[in-house]
């Protein structure tokens, strides 16, 4: 159990530390996309 209590601790403090944004957090950049969604698409032929 001692193994499999250290592998968690070490998973956790990991991902408190990474700062990977993910496609889904607020700000300008996820703006930007939804607008560029939202906008009529010229369609070209």
């Amino acid at each position: 159990m001692k193994l499999s209590t250290r592998f968690i601790k070490n998973a956790i403090a990991t991902a408190a530390e990474t700062k990977t944004q993910m496609p889904w957090e607020r700000g300008a950049r996820r703006e930007a996309f939804i607008a560029t969604r939202k906008s009529p698409k010229l369609k070209t032929a």
